[in-house]
């Protein structure tokens, strides 16, 4: 069952969520701060404030009465998904029998970010926890349209009904498939912003977006964005545009752990899978890469891609034919396995032995060797001889503290 619905982007058809999000932020906030904070009198704070959407600052401010002043005043910020707070200090200005206290925040936001705060008062006799209240940041350039589905909502300003449901209905499709391979039964929500303007998708998607970019997904704030005009809606790119960058929110939700994050080439490599399946042209380009002697080990993919379009086209193609691999010689329960091992913190040498029997190591020079590719040189620092060994160390070896 969908609803259209013309609304603006923080409109109440968000409130329901938020309201909830916003309640369990704050049990987990009131709870991690029970044992630390004390009640302090002299200092109450009233409701704070936030101001500021796309392309603008983001100011938090909120007004305090204290009798003496505090030593400092902070504000406490966690976006979802966070595991820890962030503070800033507060700039503080006396207003007649008040105070006032702000922070302003500049630079690049993603539309969609949002965050709950409070402000904190530092005194001699311990911290003063003031309100807490959420803040969203929304692009009002468009008058955005609504599109809600099982699980996807869909945000467009061009194109009508239409062309919104058309792509409610891929992202939809593409959602559960990914949940279901990777054995996921309930996921969050997704925001899903079509914007049909290059200039503006690439203005709200910041200024380090490569030219090449169709799509993104920001985990944080569980959003989809996407460069679509209404005539390329029923393109087979588009279908695998959606499909990689929603693989890449369901992946996140698997993995996810505070201790190891899985390899890009990993993550790169399951979304093309996902989304685009099997491809010739990707195993014919790694093939010529290992004959040229040109190919990049995975242990070179661990992190950002090359920015020169033919090694990044590579990048991909080998993150592709990797997983591919993996696939094919111990199949698709023990690329699930090898997610969910990552999920459980077990690392990656530790995750490529659950799954496959062997590190990450040995995987990698099987890998090669499917390709005839022989191991590359590394570049770099490389182990040397040790140094000589005193006499006196080697004729009467004993210990160094005694």
């Amino acid at each position: 069952m969908t609803t259209m619905a013309r609304t603006a982007v923080g409109s109440p058809a968000l409130e329901p969520l938020r309201s909830l999000m916003g309640a369990l932020l704050a049990l987990v906030l009131a709870l991690g701060l029970a044992g630390a904070t004390q009640a302090v009198d002299g200092v109450h704070f009233d409701e704070p404030a936030a101001s500021g959407d796309f392309g603008e600052d983001v100011t938090f401010t909120t007004t305090f009465s204290a009798d003496p002043p505090p030593l400092r005043v902070e504000l406490v910020t966690r976006q979802p998904g966070e595991g820890s707070d962030r503070v800033a200090i507060a700039n503080v200005e006396r207003e007649g029998d008040h105070w006032r206290a702000s922070v302003s925040q500049g630079g690049y936001v993603a539309p969609n970010t949002s965050w709950r705060y409070h402000f904190r008062a530092v005194t001699p006799d311990g911290p003063v926890e003031g309100p807490s209240a959420g803040h969203r940041v929304v692009d009002r350039r468009f008058d955005w349209a609504l599109l809600e589905g099982e699980g996807v909502r869909v945000w467009t300003y061009e194109g009508g009904e239409e062309f919104a449901r058309r792509a409610l209905t891929i992202a939809e499709e593409a959602l559960d498939e990914t949940a279901t391979l990777l054995g996921i039964d309930e996921l969050q929500p997704v925001d899903f912003f079509i914007y049909t303007d290059t200039r503006a998708f690439r203005q709200a998607m910041g200024p380090a977006t490569r030219e090449n970019v169709g799509g993104q997904a920001h985990i944080a704030s569980r959003s989809l964005f996407g460069l679509i005009e209404p005539s390329q809606i029923d393109s087979d790119w588009v279908t695998e545009v959606i499909s990689h960058e929603l693989a890449h929110l369901v992946f996140h939700d698997v993995v996810d752990n505070p201790y190891q994050y899985p390899p890009r080439w990993l993550n790169e490599g399951v979304a093309v899978y996902l989304s685009r399946g099997h491809s010739d042209a990707d195993r014919s380009t790694v093939e010529a890469a290992a004959r040229a002697g040109a190919i990049i080990p995975l242990e070179g993919l661990g992190g950002q891609f090359p920015t020169r379009a033919s090694r990044q086209s590579l990048a991909y193609a080998e993150s592709h034919d990797a997983v591919e691999y993996l696939v094919d010689n111990y199949g698709e329960p023990a690329l699930v396995k090898l997610l969910k091992a990552f999920g459980e913190g077990r690392g990656l040498d530790g995750a490529f032995s659950w799954a496959t029997g062997q590190d990450f190591e040995a995987f990698d020079l099987g890998w090669l060797a499917s390709l005839g590719a022989e191991p590359p040189t590394p570049y770099g620092p490389q182990p040397v001889e040790p140094g000589p060994v005193p006499d006196a160390w080697a004729d009467a070896p004993r210990a160094l503290i005694g």
